[in-house]
């Protein structure tokens, strides 16, 4: 993102006292999009980070194409996750993408560079305990629930828990080497879903120790009606 915009941004957030997702049953769905070639990531990505213990809340990681030619090739990413920033973009209506962003529950988003945006963001964009039911149980997903409008896509994100630090050698970080935790490193559609009771099944476990989430997405850049960690 250009300076100026973060610095509009951010001039608006406030602290606020840490805002609690509905449980973790029904956690907020905090989607960092951010690059390694990006000198303002770091700071959002440490705010996102320190939301990982959190049981109400799940961080994902997407990491973008669009710095790769600007003199450091980002570790991780891949132009799926650039399309879903547009997406995004598009439905939040901005006129373009940039990083950092944080999508909060599909509904809301923020720079995250200041103290408590993202909380608030995530005050403003609370799901509640309501919404479609997901269970997950012996390589199977269940779906249920009533749905109004359009159908809702399901998505299965796989993503590594752990901390991974990545010297960076070019571009705007280098010299640095960056924490990254709860990198998406695959974004798989199961399906649709209309309402109603509908199941479907899940690839076996990934080996490398990536874990799963389910996010059920009403539509491209849509809002998140239910999301569960497998």
């Amino acid at each position: 993102m250009t300076r100026r915009f973060a610095a509009i941004l951010g001039a608006a957030a406030v602290l606020a006292p840490p805002a609690l997702a509905a449980d973790a049953a029904h956690p907020a769905v905090v989607e960092l999009f951010q690059s390694q070639g990006c000198s303002s990531c770091p700071p959002a990505n440490a705010r996102v980070m320190a939301l990982n213990a959190r049981p109400d809340v799940l961080t994902l990681s997407f990491q973008v194409t669009y710095w790769d030619q600007l003199g450091w090739k980002d570790t991780f990413a891949s132009p799926r996750y650039t399309a879903r920033q547009w997406d995004y973009a598009r439905a939040l209506r901005h006129d373009n993408v940039f990083t950092p962003q944080v999508v909060i529950n599909g509904r809301t988003d923020v720079v995250g560079i200041q103290p408590g945006e993202i909380e608030q963001a995530m005050g403003r964009a609370d799901r509640g305990a309501g919404g479609p039911r997901l269970t997950l149980a012996a390589g199977r997903l269940d779906v249920s629930g009533d749905r109004a409008g359009r159908a809702a896509d399901v998505w299965l994100v796989r993503y590594d828990p752990r901390i991974v630090q990545v010297p960076i050698r070019r571009g705007e970080n280098g010299g640095r080497t960056l924490p990254h935790q709860n990198v998406v490193r695959s974004l798989t559609r199961l399906g649709e879903w209309v309402g109603g009771a509908r199941s479907y099944d899940l690839p076996p476990p990934d080996p490398g120790g990536l874990k799963s989430a389910i996010l059920l997405q009403a539509g491209p850049g849509g809002p998140i009606l239910a999301a569960a960690r497998a």
